[in-house]
């Protein structure tokens, strides 16, 4: 076997890899009186194959889990057009950083958008949305642990509910929540702090918007799903967990 081979992953390592996933979401969601199955599990599906795609999607199907599928890069959205992926009526939500000019990509992609971070790029998907008469869904991206290398608006109300507005008069843009990445830290007190600041954030927007819809909350990643959980995820974002390391 040259260096540049690898052993193809069986079947077995999949399955338990995913259960192991769902069985860490669940134990969490009881802990705290939830029900897992309100939980989606989006799947970050950077560099995997259309065939690694759609066998994670059968597994969770039979399993009777809420799916959702995310990319993070424009560049990569082509190959939902695969016919093991095309239509399979598995949600699709744009998971990255956007820049303005990949934002007609975008929209005729996903239905949810989580990384709505600066005015500019309400103003594309809007205009796009508008050219392709459809309504998107999108979340606002807030920096809650203010770190220079995150994006997003400052977690700060004014600052919430001030893009929150803007993006209410939309005509075909539906804000529906609210997206983070938690702390980059080992200290888990701090990665509880910067999501549950997320919910707090989310249920006092709500209160002072009016916006009903206002539900979602996309946090939590492979390392720190189950505070997310704990703290009140509706959207978990988990990929090497699940499809094993990135090739």
């Amino acid at each position: 076997m040259t260096p540049q081979q690898t052993i193809p992953d069986q079947p077995d390592q999949l399955v338990d890899r995913l259960d192991g996933v769902l069985e860490r979401i669940d134990a969490a969601a009881r802990r705290v009186g939830r029900d897992p199955q309100e939980i989606t599990l989006l799947l970050a599906t950077k560099l995997r194959t259309p065939a690694q795609i759609a066998e994670v999607i059968e597994l969770l199907r039979q399993r009777e889990r809420r799916i959702a599928v995310g990319e993070n890069r424009a560049q990569e959205i082509a190959k939902h057009a695969d016919p093991l992926l095309a239509d399979n009526g598995v949600p699709r939500h744009f998971i990255g950083r956007l820049q303005t000019n990949k934002a007609r990509d975008v929209v005729a992609f996903a239905q949810m958008v989580h990384s709505v971070d600066r005015p500019d790029i309400a103003d594309a998907l809007e205009r796009r949305a508008q050219m392709a008469e459809k309504t998107l869904e999108v979340l606002v991206q807030v920096n809650t642990s203010g770190e220079e290398s995150k994006g997003g608006f400052a977690p700060e109300l004014e600052a919430v509910t001030g893009i929150l507005e803007r993006l209410r008069e939309s005509p075909v843009l539906r804000p529906v929540g609210l997206m983070t990445i938690g702390a980059n830290t080992t200290d888990l007190e701090v990665v509880r702090a910067s999501l549950r600041s997320l919910r707090e954030l989310r249920d006092a927007a709500r209160a002072a918007t009016g916006i009903d819809g206002l539900t979602e909350l996309s946090m939590g990643m492979s390392g720190d799903l189950e505070i997310a959980v704990e703290e009140g995820a509706t959207i978990v974002r988990v990929g090497s967990a699940i499809f094993g390391p990135r090739p």
